[in-house]
């Protein structure tokens, strides 16, 4: 089943520069993209793209927040704000707590349902927002950097619990931009590259991401390699 479908796609700036050039491009359900590329590239306009574009009724986008100081995670974050299920003065019913406290345990943070948004880490932050973005059951889940601003522990237990949810067959098809192959999480399916708006390579990622194709994305020599399905990459001349 086609997510979404993207055919000779450009997206013109105000200025006339084409911010995406001619882009073709396909998600299924139970695919784990990346989208790579260099800053300005076009990734997160790219992201905005599959959002207006996808051919599903629900679209998860793990986006920043600001909760007043004091309010609860669990209450606040994912059964208030962000699921779509603000409903005035009502009760809310005991199903939906449910599924907010299987949520933040599906992400390693069922423990964090009592604490105030402001005292977590950016790592647990990042964490609850993802958990927030599954709560309407998206078909298809948008990641806009996840791992940016978070330290070593923080990246490494954000890629775990993303790779744990990419091995979940139940999961949304997922679509992840970084510019860092080391931030691609174990049971990525896919990737794209763009460099200056364009496609540079997309398709599954053992095909799509070498060391040709990123070469050519960054515009630098770079050598990749994987293990265990974690990348890494350095500069390719000795």
């Amino acid at each position: 089943m086609e997510i979404l479908s993207l055919r000779g796609l450009t997206v013109t700036a105000s200025d006339d520069a084409r911010l995406l050039d001619d882009v073709d491009w396909t998600v299924r359900a139970g695919e784990r993209w990346v989208v790579l590329g260099a800053n300005g590239a076009g990734k997160s306009t790219l992201l905005t793209a599959a959002a207006d574009h996808a051919s599903v009724d629900t679209v998860g986008v793990a986006a920043p927040l600001v909760v007043p100081d004091g309010e609860r995670v669990l209450d606040v974050v994912l059964t208030a704000v962000y699921a779509g299920l603000v409903r005035g003065d009502e009760p809310y019913e005991d199903v939906d707590e449910a599924r907010a406290r299987s949520l933040l345990g599906r992400l390693g943070c069922r423990a964090l349902a009592p604490r105030a948004y402001g005292t977590l880490s950016v790592g647990e932050r990042q964490r609850v927002l993802i958990a927030r973005s599954l709560m309407t059951d998206p078909e298809l889940l948008l990641l806009d950097e996840p791992s940016a601003g978070l330290d070593l522990a923080g990246r490494e237990a954000l890629l775990l619990w993303l790779g744990r949810l990419a091995a979940d067959p139940t999961a949304p098809a997922t679509v992840l931009v970084t510019h860092h192959v080391e931030e691609i999480p174990t049971g990525t399916t896919h990737a794209l590259l763009l460099r200056t708006g364009q496609v540079v390579a997309a398709g599954p990622i053992a095909e799509a991401l070498t060391s040709a194709t990123l070469s050519t994305c960054f515009g630098l020599p770079i050598v990749v390699s994987e293990t265990a399905g974690r990348y890494a990459a350095r500069f390719g001349l000795s």
